[in-house]
């Protein structure tokens, strides 16, 4: 009894798991951008009052940005208050270009295609290796894991919870590099100055999307649905033994 319903509850985080890192993985929200250029200094501006604070907004064009392992678009539009709503993908227009973003440094620029680019493109390329060695060991442990009902074997629901262990950790060590490249690489850092090279008014604003908040939920299930398995495959063994 108390087996089964380890096998409901592991199945059950398992799948969880599984479902959080292919939404995560096949969706291309893991970062929001917006970037605001105002070329005119002068351009006019609205002053609003929003409790003890004022704010002032400038009536200028922002650029879009939402990208994940596999695709990166763009589209213009208005810097408005509700501007997170603008990247859910029903309030996007339908002249939003997208562009191949599998070893391109975000942000990025045609100026930085360069030599000093390989190293965040290196890193890039790391990153997307161990996304995709994350969901190929959780895809391939739940099949070695209903593989494994049918049989009663313990030595595949050891490697089922191995490979739900080892999916968890790579992904974990995802989140952790693209946190790190986020906030500590230099990259955003140096498209900013080049920016406002250009532009005196640039401002660039980042936010991590959907895609990234499920990653670390999977981690969780996953995690945890490994730890389960290797635990029901050890009983199995201690039991037919």
């Amino acid at each position: 009894m108390k087996l089964s319903v380890a096998l409901f509850f592991a199945g059950f985080f398992g799948a969880l798991g599984t479902v959080f890192f292919l939404v995560s993985f096949g969706t291309d929200y893991w970062l929001l951008v917006s970037e605001t250029c105002s070329p005119n200094e002068t351009a006019s501006k609205t002053v609003t009052e929003r409790g003890d604070g004022v704010l002032s907004q400038k009536d200028t064009d922002t650029t879009f940005y939402h990208e994940g392992l596999f695709w990166r678009c763009t589209f213009g539009g208005k810097m408005g208050e509700d501007s997170m709503w603008k990247f859910w993908f029903t309030n996007q227009p339908p002249s939003k270009v997208c562009s191949h973003a599998y070893l391109f440094p975000f942000p990025t620029s045609a100026e930085t295609n360069n030599s000093t680019a390989y190293s965040p493109v290196i890193y890039r390329g790391f990153w997307s290796i161990f996304m995709l060695i994350g969901v190929a060991a959780v895809v391939i442990g739940g099949f070695v894991i209903i593989c494994a009902a049918p049989f009663a074997s313990h030595k595949l629901y050891k490697a089922g919870g191995g490979l739900f262990l080892t999916s968890g950790l790579f992904f974990l060590a995802v989140i952790v590099m693209y946190v790190i490249w986020v906030h500590v690489l230099d990259g955003l850092t140096e498209y900013t100055i080049q920016k406002q090279s250009q532009c005196k008014d640039f401002t660039v604003n980042v936010r991590y999307g959907l895609s990234f908040m499920f990653a670390p939920v999977g981690v969780f299930f996953c995690l945890l649905a490994g730890l389960l398995f290797l635990l029901i495959g050890r009983t199995v063994q201690l039991h037919y033994n």
